[in-house]
């Protein structure tokens, strides 16, 4: 990636943290129309092109790790409390230990995901990737903030972890080029990342809006039937 696909990564997420200091209220359905999207696009464009251009020479063992990737994100997710599916669940009781459970596993998250951004496929690097990620990474920005500004934290602490957070996909993406691994480990990566966007998307997808009655809006259904056109398009 160029540095100016880095500067997009980075500022996309400040600004979608940025925007909950301003826009704390009434804003969870909104920001589920939002993830319904990002959650649809990334459904779309790992059928379309993450997983036939990781498996299309892999062997069993790619399965395996893709496997991995979407038990290791359910596992995250106990630390996360679910802030990547755009869940905000203030605490009774909030305090320091919490916010770094919460920016443990959201930064884990975050950094293996930012590595294969770095993979060439057939001289192509993975700019699909790279807009899965600010799609879902910028509400899951906007998640965290609401979170923290909503358990009584400081501003000071809340910008400090949106910027860790901002950054974490950037230095997992760097940390693949200085280590320039082997072909075969840059698939077991992209594995990995598969697994977790499985996770993540159908998670999304599959909430029904109403738990009782196991329905989803037509706003949602709209969304998310946008969010597939729209990765079709990057087909053309």
């Amino acid at each position: 990636m160029s540095f100016f696909h880095y500067c997009i990564l980075i500022s996309s997420l400040l600004t979608g943290g940025g925007i909950a200091f301003y826009f704390k209220q009434n804003s969870q359905q909104y920001l589920q129309l939002i993830l319904s999207f990002s959650g649809a696009y990334i459904i779309g464009i790992t059928a379309l092109h993450l997983i036939p251009e990781t498996f299309h020479d892999g062997t069993h063992q790619l399965g395996m790790w893709l496997l991995v990737g979407f038990l290791g994100q359910l596992a995250l997710d106990q630390l996360s409390k679910g802030i990547e599916h755009g869940h905000i669940h203030v605490p009774h009781q909030p305090n320091m230990s919490f916010v770094w459970q919460v920016m443990l596993g959201l930064s884990v998250h975050s950094f293996v995901e930012g590595m294969p951004l770095n993979v060439e496929v057939e001289g192509h690097n993975h700019h699909h990737l790279l807009w899965g990620i600010i799609l879902h990474e910028m509400p899951a920005s906007f998640a965290l903030v609401s979170l923290l500004l909503s358990s009584g934290f400081r501003k000071n602490v809340v910008v400090f972890c949106l910027v860790l957070y901002a950054s974490m996909s950037t230095f997992g993406a760097l940390t693949y080029q200085f280590i320039a691994p082997t072909r075969e480990v840059s698939q077991i990566l992209m594995a990995l990342v598969i697994g977790t966007f499985l996770h993540i998307a159908t998670t999304i997808l599959f909430e029904a809006d109403n738990s009782q009655s196991h329905k989803i809006s037509y706003k949602k259904l709209i969304v998310i039937a946008l969010g597939i056109g729209v990765a079709f398009l990057t087909l053309l």
